[in-house]
């Protein structure tokens, strides 16, 4: 028998090897998880903001937890710049898979003409029937134009007529994404741009509402096509970049936070300086965000998935939440001391989150769900 050097037969099988545990592959980010984690975020942020607006009214102004309010407040108010973000991310993928403007045009008007205009009169007649304005104003032509044009039937409807303006221009802005500009780039060539539109309102345009106009969104506009057309370097390319957007985005939020609470307090600003740090701010804020939801579909858990949820009704949410919360304050007001008024205002944010998320979940792929909604 032949025997190997180190005194094993050659024709004897070789040992085991010891068995190395295999490292569980890396979870590969869900882009529709991400998309409905970002909603749900975006979202809860709505309803915390429209929450602070009513603490406001019933905090004793000065007070600490008045103040507090204040700051959060203008801290969440980057809801609108991030939906636009989103929606141009989210658009411009699916029109560069297939560009089919019939199709695009027709699901475009089921799910945001359609909800606009009805939650328009069910909002218009909302506010008649709790008494906020008088039933004259339903047979006002000229209020109804209001309401229509610029989105003023109640004080959130703005955004769907911003998402209408951004569905119609996202067409010609897939030529640009075709060339996938890169991010960087999009955000030199954007923030001059969306300046220029400022003085071009203030000198040229002269709009009454400004920020019922897809014009005051520009520069989440254009990001949303550029991180669109890139998607799928975009989590590499935040894991690359993500402390110094986070660094700037810091430093930018500490010179808007004294300019918002101005305007907040005085209804005044410093011209130019505060649209443009509020641009600043909230299109970091939407970027950023993007990169964490990615990141947290690498160990999604109980909250990702609460998120989602929320995020995968989300406009349900958002058409219906007001009239909850203004239902709430009528019925029973806060009352009683600062410590009080806060434990009513976080039971209204409750409910405004789960009774609008669950009825929405309740009627999804019915007919009812069609109808009021779109989708």
């Amino acid at each position: 028998m032949t025997v190997h050097p180190l005194g094993r037969p050659l024709n004897a099988p070789a040992p085991e090897a010891t068995a190395v545990p295999a490292r569980p592959p890396r979870r590969r980010p869900s882009a529709r998880a991400s998309v409905d984690t970002f909603r749900g975020i975006t979202i809860l942020e709505v309803i915390i903001h429209h929450s602070t607006g009513v603490a406001l009214r019933h905090l004793d102004p000065g007070s600490g937890p008045y103040v507090a309010a204040e700051i959060l407040n203008r801290t969440l108010h980057f809801a609108v710049p991030a939906f636009v973000f989103l929606s141009a991310l989210v658009l411009t993928r699916s029109l560069l898979r297939r560009y089919n403007l019939r199709r695009y045009a027709l699901r475009r008007t089921m799910r945001a003409a359609w909800p606009y205009v009805l939650w328009t009169v069910l909002y218009a007649l909302w506010y008649v029937w709790t008494e906020q304005r008088s039933p004259q104003s339903i047979l006002d032509p000229e209020q109804w134009r209001s309401w229509l044009l610029y989105g003023k039937a109640s004080f959130h409807l703005y955004f769907l007529l911003i998402a209408l303006e951004v569905y119609a221009v996202l067409p010609l802005l897939v030529l640009v994404a075709r060339r996938r500009p890169r991010i960087v780039d999009t955000l030199m060539v954007g923030i001059p741009l969306q300046i220029g539109i400022y003085f071009l309102n203030r000198y040229v345009l002269h709009l009454q509402f400004p920020t019922s106009s897809v014009l005051w969104y520009m520069l989440p506009l254009l990001l949303g096509v550029a991180v669109g057309a890139r998607l799928r370097e975009f989590p590499q390319w935040w894991r690359e970049h993500r402390w110094g957007l986070i660094a700037l985005m810091l430093a930018v939020f500490a010179i808007y936070l004294p300019e918002a609470l101005k305007y907040l307090r005085t209804g005044r600003a410093t011209p130019v300086l505060f649209d443009a740090l509020t641009w600043a701010y909230t299109t970091l804020v939407a970027l950023n965000l993007l990169g964490l939801v990615w990141r947290m579909q690498l160990r999604p858990g109980r909250m990702q998935r609460a998120l989602a949820s929320l995020g995968i009704v989300s406009l349900q949410v958002y058409l219906l939440h007001p009239a909850v919360l203004q239902f709430l304050e009528r019925w029973q007001p806060p009352r009683g001391s600062d410590a009080q008024v806060v434990a009513t205002l976080l039971a209204y944010l409750v409910v405004a989150i789960i009774v609008p998320a669950l009825v929405a979940h309740a009627l999804r792929r019915t007919p009812v769900s069609l109808l009021l909604f779109g989708r």
